[in-house]
């Protein structure tokens, strides 16, 4: 090749005459599209532009020098940065006019995409006139800007429902989902997909014969119902509605993106491609800008520490690879953890004392394979290849040769104790022990064991499979290594570890014990079950406090509760209505019967016969409550369990804290986290509403010294505790 420049990216000419604009960031894993890097892109494009007056190319192809990545999409870091509008704007049609270069090439252009292609990756892409893929597993491609607040707005929003029709394209737009090559292939997004082994070679003859096909044969065909529903204003004003209101339906309005690129697809699809460019950059200038966006992009650093993260400050100390996984107890939790260890890859070796138990957790397992299969993100060849490194069995001669044992048997201490006395005896000295617990000391469980710097916990939440989060909680005795090599695990395991202090009830059940009890004491007050629910859900929350505690079990619900009382004392007394109910026959979710109905599995009405079990009037005769005022004081109970955990040592940052939150209750994202919300009210207020609220319900609402001392000094808790 010629070589023409040394930028990221570089344009180069072959012998063949074919160009290529090649992307290396020498500093990064990945290739992220940076003000720098769009410089050079306009500078290679230029260059591109002169070599086909001149006649020396006749085709352009844009690929990456990376092994697994094409182009991850942009600098989040500089977008996290933008706070004017104006200049916002400025940059997003900057970025438009250097993808326009590209566009405006007279020889057939390509995207050769291997690897991960996402965001502006995605939208450079679409400003070519191919694309091929390669079929590794690794090649995904995807628009992602809705999950940070924003839209596609370097022509993502514009080109890809004129590529690949309307509905296909929302199910990229609106979710921001990641599809794969074949289905790229089959939307219509890709024109071929080569063999990983002979990408490079076939992209190389691709472009050579580039300038004799004809574009129009090589489109995706459109049967009768699609060419009625996005070929006609009436169609598409059909499909649009019918999204927007499964947006509304699935965000209540609380996540503005999704309804911003509707908005353009309404006005702009069947007009100008200028004109949707231009909606594209004003309304996403709005959105980078906006509160939501900067609490999701907070939300997504916070992330990317956690999965960068070792759980310890000290270097020294390396955690252990773990290749055998030994889960002692094969209940839920105990068939949930084997079956996500082994979809990873991890041999995995499942014991307890009955046989009927281990087959319950090898059904459990195989139960949740067969549903990755369904869903295709395993084939089913896959699935029963995964399923066969799970064994398991009554002896603990069957967790000798583990590198790691979580225990998750029943939630006594006592069983607790003996089990993992037992298998101390029989794993090797280098064998890291975890406990699943929810609610117990781990430096009570510890007090038995020989090496007790070798254990702590390892809480998981459920359901295993589906729930981010994995606390990992230190004990008095746990070594770094310890904690270095469960938080490696973990991030394995595709999960979010937080590390946490040992303490009742850890971090995310702590915190959200005074949150479940205050609906109790609103249903006392009068509070509908509907009215309490729908309150916390229009705040953000995914499901309301009394159809959380159906979802966890009213005999869970109320021995966490209890655990907490016998902690903390009359704050945390549990109300009147819950401990009604924790002495009735009903169970929540699992049992068909708790402060909802349900019916195969799914929530229906409320189930007004509760009212009765807790002697409490029928809801026609119950009082009226403001939304806002239940609202307060679910989410101040919160924040101020929150500063007396930070206040504990429980964890170390607000936004460790904050992300635990997110990723084990499902607090709304859009609002960054409960001590980032807290802040937008400032602690002063927050102290100030809390004391309201403790005039008129005693001492649960007692404010916690640390918010006392934060709104003395003026200060939030970021400012006092930021990372």
């Amino acid at each position: 090749m010629t070589r023409i420049s040394a930028a990221n990216p570089n344009f180069q000419v072959d012998a063949d005459s074919i160009g290529w604009i090649t992307f290396d960031d020498p500093e990064r894993k990945l290739n992220v599209l940076s003000e720098p890097v769009m410089r050079d892109l306009a500078e290679a494009l230029d260059q591109a532009h002169t070599a086909e007056r001149e006649g020396l190319i006749q085709a352009l192809v844009i690929q990456s020098g990376k092994p697994s990545s094409f182009i991850a999409g942009a600098d989040v870091d500089e977008i996290t940065n933008l706070e004017d509008p104006s200049e916002a704007e400025q940059k997003i049609q900057l970025g438009q006019a250097i993808y326009g270069e590209l566009v405006k090439l007279s020889v057939p252009t390509v995207a050769a995409i291997h690897g991960i292609c996402l965001g502006g990756g995605t939208e450079i892409a679409l400003a070519c006139q191919y694309r091929v893929l390669s079929d590794s597993k690794i090649t995904k491609v995807g628009l992602p800007e809705v999950k940070l607040g924003i839209l596609p707005a370097l022509g993502g929003t514009t080109r890809l429902p004129r590529l690949v029709g309307l509905q296909a394209s929302l199910e990229l737009l609106i979710t921001g989902k990641q599809i794969d090559s074949r289905k790229a292939q089959r939307i219509g997004f890709a024109q071929e997909v080569f063999p990983e082994a002979l990408f490079e070679r076939m992209v190389r003859d691709f472009a050579r014969n580039a300038p004799a096909l004809q574009l129009g044969a090589l489109r995706r065909k459109k049967n009768f119902l699609n060419r009625v529903l996005e070929d006609t204003l009436l169609g598409r004003k059909i499909v649009l509605r019918m999204a927007r209101k499964r947006v509304i339906a699935q965000t209540s309005g609380n996540f503005p993106a999704p309804l911003r690129i509707l908005d353009i697809l309404d006005q702009h699809l069947g007009g100008s491609i200028e004109a949707s460019l231009a909606a594209e950059a004003r309304l996403g200038a709005e959105l980078i800008v906006s509160s939501v966006s900067k609490n999701l992009l907070h939300v997504f650093h916070m992330r990317e520490a956690a999965r960068k993260g070792t759980g310890t400050d000290y270097e020294n100390a390396p955690p252990s690879k773990i290749q055998v996984l030994g889960v002692l107890g094969a209940g839920i939790m105990g068939g949930g953890i084997s079956q996500l260890a082994a979809y990873n890859g991890v041999r995995v070796y499942m014991k307890d004392i009955h046989h009927k138990a281990v087959t319950s957790g090898f059904q459990h397992a195989r139960a949740l394979f067969d549903k990755a299969a369904q869903r295709k993100k395993l084939s089913r060849r896959q699935a029963d290849q995964r399923m066969e490194l799970i064994s398991g069995g009554l002896e603990y001669h069957g967790i000798s040769s583990a590198n790691l044992i979580v225990e998750a048997v029943a939630e006594r201490i006592d069983v607790k104790k003996l089990v993992l006395r037992k298998a101390e005896e029989f794993v090797g000295d280098d064998c890291v022990i975890a406990t699943n617990t929810s609610s117990l000391s781990v430096d009570k469980l510890a007090e038995e064991l020989k090496q007790p710097d070798r254990f702590c916990g390892m809480h998981f939440f459920n359901p295993v499979h589906r729930m981010p989060l994995v606390e990992i909680v230190r004990g008095r005795d746990s070594s770094e290594h310890t904690i270095a090599t469960v938080y490696a695990f973990a991030l394995r395991l595709g999960k979010v570890p937080v590390v946490v202090g040992n303490g009742p009830g850890f971090l995310v059940n702590r915190v959200l014990g005074p949150y479940l009890n205050e609906a109790g004491f609103l249903l006392e007050d009068g509070a509908s079950i509907q009215q309490i629910d729908m309150a916390a859900r229009e705040f953000g929350m995914p499901v309301g406090p009394l159809r959380l505690i159906d979802e966890i079990g009213f005999d869970i619900s109320s021995h966490a509760g209890a655990s907490l009382h016998k902690a903390f004392g009359e704050r945390l007394h549990p109300s009147r209505a819950l401990g009604a109910l924790a002495k009735t026959d009903r169970l929540g979710k699992k049992g068909g019967q708790g402060f909802y109905q349900y019916e195969k599995g799914q929530a229906k009405e409320p189930d007004e016969s509760i009212y009765g079990e807790l002697r409490i009037a029928v809801p026609t005769q119950r009082r009226t409550f403001r939304d806002r005022d239940i609202r307060a004081r679910l989410i101040l109970q919160m924040i101020n369990e929150a500063a007396r955990a930070l206040e504990d040592g429980i964890v170390q940052s607000a936004d460790q804290l904050d992300l635990a939150l997110i990723m084990g209750t499902g607090f709304p994202p859009f609002r960054g986290g409960l001590l980032r919300f807290a802040d937008t009210l400032h602690p002063r207020g927050v102290l100030y509403r809390i004391r309201k609220l403790e005039e008129v319900h005693g001492a649960r609402f007692t404010p916690a010294p640390f918010l006392i001392d934060l709104a003395d000094r003026d200060l939030t808790f970021y400012e006092a505790f930021g990372t």
